[in-house]
């Protein structure tokens, strides 16, 4: 099928004689071809030359453009060794003049100018290293390479960089190439051998793209962007670039990775080693700290090139000059930067791609990217009419009025509506990116202090002694930041206090430099920080220790409401599936659970959840973590020891995590239950048996939950609840479990499983626990023997722990653990399957044990002492000290628990705790009574 160019616009002749003449070279073409044709020719000497050149070709091809691109590029791939040089400065040639002519014409949209160029030039520096690669293998240059390497370039791999690697090549581009080997290839005594090898084809394959001959050149070729360039030779080995990054690598290197693309060579040893860099170019935290840096580079750029000061058309530079394309490239890749660490699909090397998808995201309002993309497309289209009048690698436009004109004859307007058009778009697009960056205009004043405010010199002195401010780049960014800090300080009900408490965050914060770039980019966070650090001593620890997790509430989602347990699983699973080192899984569940713990606090903190939707809250996270992970631990112990035996095993949840209700600093109670069937062990390249291969297996669940690694711990884990407790085995198989529980247990471990749920593993093997639980609660109880035990098992608790003080909620007679206990009772009596404190009382009540007064009243009390608790483990980490908790710790409590002051709410705890402890007393003790009530 013919695909003629369809042309919507066309260039004027700058010279219409000039113009005539190259309609006279293909007197065959009518219409707006044979104007399109006279259009170039009379405006652009290089065209001209070409059309002259090429005119017995030209003719065809504008008949059938993609079957001539088709054809040439068909051509360019048979070139035998000997013609490589002329074959491809032909092709170079042609395809110039059809990509300009289909570009001015509007026939091809930019990306498939851009594309087409890119392509070309991968595919001729693919064809001219092997073409080396392959001579050097001849003639034994490359130890133990035959001629079947030469596909692969003997481990060779040409990485695109910049432009190319973007797929965005303008029209008289050199190519940025960063060119590496594989040195796993060969035998490490034949390494300097095999690299004196490289360099020498990388010369030559570069000087067949770029020395000048009489047929023209192919592409001019830099390697510059290689590490160090200055001392290392111009193709490193992998190994050596690798190390590189990791220790010296800047953040202008890791911007210029984002279009990294491997293009020529060994693609799969390309793609492998920018999987290795990944860490380096996509921060796993929000990475702020990039705006200083490219907007440092962008001064040093200004300086260098001369593309600073006021916008003046005639001679601008349209890639460095002010509003130009780099600004635009610079505004999307360091936005990339910033969250692409956390967001894969922000990894993108196209600029236009890249911008639709920060604003499909939220990082970039949908009406600049629109914007910046419609600019950055029209700069590219008059950068290259710039380079199309002489083939120039040159950005400026032209400095004459001449010049000038031809560029617009070009595009198809005049000299007058060039300068026009080009002044609005400079000046918009600058306006839309340097606000994103530091200003370099002189700083802002600080915010008004109130005149009653005077911060205690003594504290603010001792800041920069602290770890976060000892590098000079944090005390500048933190400078910067101080006033409007002391200012949010000063507003807060008591400053001093709140003072104090930002200075105990910053003497336990490690380093500073990527906090305070977020803090200054994003001022409402200080807001937060300061509610935080002035009310929740255990979570501004937490934050001075886990300063990322602030990354969380700049992504958008925040503040919304909880998205559940099924989501959460699904979240953290595919998460973990992307990634493939096992302590790297860990690693990254860590850093979710803390943004996911910490949203929780927060939205506490804030009154956006109560108490009890926290504690539910907290156990559905802990719940997902040991729903996702437990496949992981799995899958990593079966590639040592086999698939596990039988059916699998199924973790239980206990306690509060099996009653879907824990706090902030709760450890896990946890029971691994397998069943074997009839296996007797595994089958893997370490085989175990069955017991012990779960027991190990156990061990490692609890290991990734525990074990403190470079995100810290995720939780504590306390397994003795399971059958006979910490003397029995980890993990106890199906049917020990239900013989244990049919004729050994005792009433305290029934009342245990009250609260068991299946929280991961084996769904099958977790259904038939709860059948077989549920039927062992219904069996009928013996009353007497179940009080009497309760009530030896209160007098126990009571004399092993008593309560520290009216802000103990959980311990003591009346208190937390008390009412729970009665609510498993209740539950056992009743025969319910429930696993919640109110249910547990209701069944007390259906089982004629409390009335439904009574069951009311602890419920109510129960609730209390949850918001209590709860609350206390958010403020401290500890029991509340009413002397210390500070006026915004006071303030939450109260909030938290519906009462005006603390004086109430201590006063209302005292006689909750002695109207629970006392029907509780009579209950246990006195059950006839109860029961006639």
């Amino acid at each position: 099928m013919s695909t003629r160019l369809a042309i919507t616009r066309l260039p004027r002749a700058y010279d219409p004689d000039l113009g005539a003449e190259a309609r006279a070279l293909l007197p065959d073409l009518g219409g707006d071809l044979a104007d399109l044709v006279a259009g170039t020719g009379g405006t652009s000497p290089y065209l001209m030359g070409l059309m002259r050149a090429e005119a017995a070709w030209l003719a065809p091809a504008l008949n059938d453009a993609d079957a001539a691109v088709a054809a040439e590029l068909a051509a360019a791939r048979a070139l035998p060794p000997d013609q490589l040089k002329p074959g491809l400065r032909r092709a170079k040639r042609r395809l110039a003049l059809l990509t300009a002519l289909a570009d001015l014409a509007g026939a091809w949209p930019l990306e498939k100018v851009t594309a087409l160029l890119t392509d070309f030039g991968a595919l001729a520096a693919d064809l001219a290293a092997k073409a080396e690669i392959a001579a050097l293998i001849r003639r034994g240059k490359l130890p133990g390479q035959t001629e079947a390497d030469v596909e692969t370039a003997a481990g060779m791999v040409i990485l695109a960089m910049g432009k190319m690697g973007a797929h965005e090549l303008n029209y008289s581009s050199d190519i940025d190439l960063i060119v590496l080997f594989d040195e796993t290839r060969y035998d490490p005594d034949d390494f300097f051998e095999a690299r004196q090898g490289m360099v020498r084809a990388t010369r030559n394959f570069c000087a067949t793209l770029s020395d000048k001959t009489a047929d023209g050149y192919v592409f001019r070729t830099d390697l510059r962007l290689r590490p160090d360039p200055a001392v290392t030779p111009v193709c490193l080995a992998m190994e050596a670039a690798e190390h590189y990054y990791e220790s010296l690598g800047r953040t202008w290197e890791r911007a210029a990775y984002i279009k990294a693309r491997p293009c020529a060579g060994d693609l799969a040893a390309g793609a492998r080693f920018l999987e290795t860099l990944r860490p380096f170019v996509w921060r796993r935290h929000l990475d702020f700290a990039a705006i200083q840096d490219a907007h440092d580079m962008r001064l040093r750029i200004r300086e260098n090139k001369g593309t600073g000061g006021a916008l003046t058309i005639a001679g601008h530079d349209m890639k460095l000059g002010r509003g130009g394309i780099r600004e635009i490239e610079f505004f999307t890749q360091t936005r990339q930067l910033i969250a692409g660490g956390r967001d894969r699909d922000l990894r993108l090397r196209g600029t236009v791609e890249g911008l639709a998808a920060l604003a499909a995201k939220g990082w970039v309002p949908s009406e600049v990217a629109e914007a910046l993309t419609r600019h950055y497309r029209a700069h590219r289209e008059v950068e290259h009419r710039i380079q199309m009048v002489h083939d120039a690698q040159t950005h400026r436009i032209p400095q004459t009025e001449e010049g000038i004109a031809r560029v617009a004859c070009l595009m198809g307007i005049d000299a007058t509506e060039l300068r026009a058009d080009l002044t609005r778009r400079l000046t918009e697009v600058h306006g839309l990116t340097e606000d994103f960056f530091a200003p370099d205009t002189g700083a802002a004043p600080a915010p008004a202090m109130p005149a009653e405010v005077v911060f205690d010199d003594n504290v603010l002195s001792r800041w920069p002694t602290y770890p976060a401010l000892r590098s000079q780049r944090g005390r500048r960014i933190f400078e910067r930041l101080k006033p409007e800090l002391l200012a949010r300080l000063a507003r807060t009900a008591k400053p001093d206090e709140a003072l104090l408490a930002l200075d105990g965050f910053l003497a336990g914060l490690p380093a500073g430099v990527q906090l305070f770039s977020l803090f200054e980019a994003n001022p409402q966070l200080i807001d937060l920080l300061v509610d935080i650090v002035g009310t929740s001593h255990t979570l501004a620890t937490f934050l001075s220790r886990n300063a990322s997790v602030f990354d969380a509430v700049i992504g958008g989602s925040f503040f919304d409401d909880w998205p559940g347990g099924a989501a959460l699983r699904a979240d953290l699973a595919e998460r973990l599936a992307a990634e493939d080192d096992y302590e790297t899984r860990l690693d990254m569940a860590r850093r979710w659970t803390k943004e996911w713990h910490f949203r929780i606090g927060v939205h506490h903190l804030r009154g956006l959840i109560d108490g009890a939707r926290a504690g539910a809250q907290y156990a559905e996270l802990a719940e997902a973590v040991i729903s996702a992970l437990f496949p992981v631990v799995e899958a990593q112990f079966a590639r040592k020891h086999g698939n596990p035996p039988g059916r699998g095993a199924t973790v239980l949840g206990m306690g509060s995590l099996g009653a879907g209700r824990i706090n902030a600093q709760s450890d896990l109670d946890l029971i691994v239950i397998y069943d074997p069937e009839d296996a007797e062990g595994s089958d893997g390249p370490r085989p175990l048996a069955t017991r012990p291969y779960y027991a190990r297996l156990t061990q490692a669940l609890i290991t990734a939950l525990t074990a403190p690694m470079s995100q810290g711990r995720l939780y504590e884990v306390d397994m003795r609840l399971r059958p006979s407790g910490t003397q029995g085995p980890v993990a106890t198989s199906w049917t020990s479990f239900t013989e244990y529980q049919l004729n050994e247990a005792w009433v305290w471990e029934h009342l245990a499983l009250t609260r068991a749920r299946p929280v991961a593993g084996s769904v099958a093997l977790g259904e038939d626990i709860e059948r077989f639980r549920q039927e062992l609660l219904n069996r009928p109880a013996d009353r007497d023997k179940v009080l009497r035990e309760v009530g030896e098992m209160r007098a126990r608790l009571a004399a092993a722990k008593q309560p520290a003080g009216v802000w103990d909620a959980k311990t003591g007679p009346g208190r937390m653990l008390d009412i729970e206990l009665v609510a498993q009772t209740g539950a056992l009596l009743s025969g319910s399957a429930a696993r919640d404190v109110a249910q547990g009382l209701q069944g007390a009540v259906a089982a004629g044990w409390l009335n439904v007064a009574d069951a009311q009243s602890l419920t109510r009390a129960y609730d209390l002492c949850w918001s209590v608790q709860t609350a206390a483990r958010l403020l401290s980490g500890e029991m509340i000290d009413a002397e210390r908790i500070g006026e915004g710790g006071a303030a939450f409590l109260c909030r938290s628990t519906g009462f005006q002051d603390m004086a109430s709410l201590q006063a209302a705890l005292e006689t909750t705790y002695a109207e629970a402890a006392a029907l509780i007393g009579a209950a246990v003790g006195g059950t006839e009574d109860a029961e006639d009530g």
